[in-house]
């Protein structure tokens, strides 16, 4: 269990939140929806008297209602200067999504999250902002405006992650850099970012899981845990190939159907943008895989202690195993 049974209220209102958004049919009723969000996911972040848990809420309080106040800022302008308001309206939520250039935010509060808050954050705190982007996507300059978003999230979110040790800035730069391919998918339909998001929340998940489990925090972390098995070892690889979209493995589905769009498209130099980016991001992945491949060698741990990991739940190799689908997808082409 992450969550004490007195929080599951305010995950309720957080869920209530955003589908208050998503189905609202006016923008302030939008605007009602992603406050309600905001304030159900504080009390979550300050779970433990912490204070990295509680710098990471007040940043995250400050930085919504920085994108609030622009999208009541963007009401304004609605009577006279509509079109002028539905740009502050798409910045506000490329603020709120930690979207480039807006993305200052999201590894700082990342860094100072716990694995569960983290997971939160990465997913279902970006569903509404992006249906509620969706619908702005009108114009060819809105579109323009998308398409630019996406190619600096991809190099923020690849270069950003070099070098790190923080496992949960990598995370956070690997989230950055998947928003790119989901601002892609946004501009060409709705069922295509979709797809594209439920896959990441299902890869993203035993990342979560596993790290939570070990409570590794850093590369050290991993070094220095008792779970250093063969287990651990291949969830780890496996998950972050996928996570990279190397085919065959089901994070690559998504990211081919959007290459094929974009070369439909005829959208080429977005498209080298997110591909030099997805190899450099694949290259900081596997530099959490090799951590793990080097201490499994005998030579080198001969004298380490290992510790059955207490993480093989159903649920657990239920997402090890999702990684494993985009094995079945060449059927498909031979049934077909």
């Amino acid at each position: 269990m992450f969550f004490p049974l007195s929080y599951y209220i305010f995950f309720f209102s957080l869920l209530l939140g955003s589908m208050i958004s998503i189905s609202s049919t006016s923008w302030f009723g939008a605007w009602i929806g992603l406050e309600l969000n905001m304030m159900s996911f504080i009390p979550l972040i300050t779970l433990k008297m912490n204070s990295y848990y509680s710098e990471s809420a007040l940043k995250y309080f400050l930085v919504q209602a920085l994108g609030s106040a622009l999208l009541i800022m963007s009401s304004f302008f609605f009577i006279s200067l509509s079109y002028l308001a539905s740009i502050f309206l798409f910045l506000a939520l490329l603020l709120k999504l930690a979207s480039a250039p807006f993305h200052f935010w999201f590894p700082q509060i990342m860094e100072g999250l716990a694995w569960p808050q983290a997971f939160l954050l990465m997913t279902i705190q970006k569903l509404a902002p992006m249906i509620l982007l969706s619908y702005l996507l009108f114009s060819p300059f809105l579109v323009s405006m998308t398409l630019f978003s996406a190619i600096l999230s991809a190099l923020i979110g690849a270069i950003g992650g070099l070098n790190l040790t923080s496992l949960r800035k990598i995370i956070a730069f690997s989230s950055i850099n998947h928003m790119s391919w989901m601002l892609i998918a946004i501009s060409a339909g709705d069922s295509f970012w979709l797809f594209y998001f439920f896959i990441y929340s299902f890869i993203v998940f035993p990342i979560v899981i596993s790290f939570h489990g070990i409570q590794a925090f850093t590369l050290s972390d991993l070094i220095s845990s008792d779970s250093k098995t063969i287990y651990h070892a291949s969830l780890i690889a496996f998950t972050f190939l996928s996570l990279g979209g190397l085919p065959p493995f089901t994070g690559f589905i998504p990211k081919w159907m959007i290459i094929q769009i974009m070369v439909n498209l005829n959208l080429f130099i977005p498209l080298f943008f997110l591909l030099i980016s997805a190899l450099i991001t694949l290259y900081f992945y596997l530099r959490v895989i090799i951590t793990f491949i080097i201490l499994l060698n005998p030579a080198i741990s001969f004298n380490m202690k290992y510790k059955s990991p207490n993480v093989s739940s159903p649920m657990l190799l239920l997402s090890i195993s999702f990684n494993f689908f985009g094995l079945l997808l060449p059927a498909y082409f031979f049934l077909t």
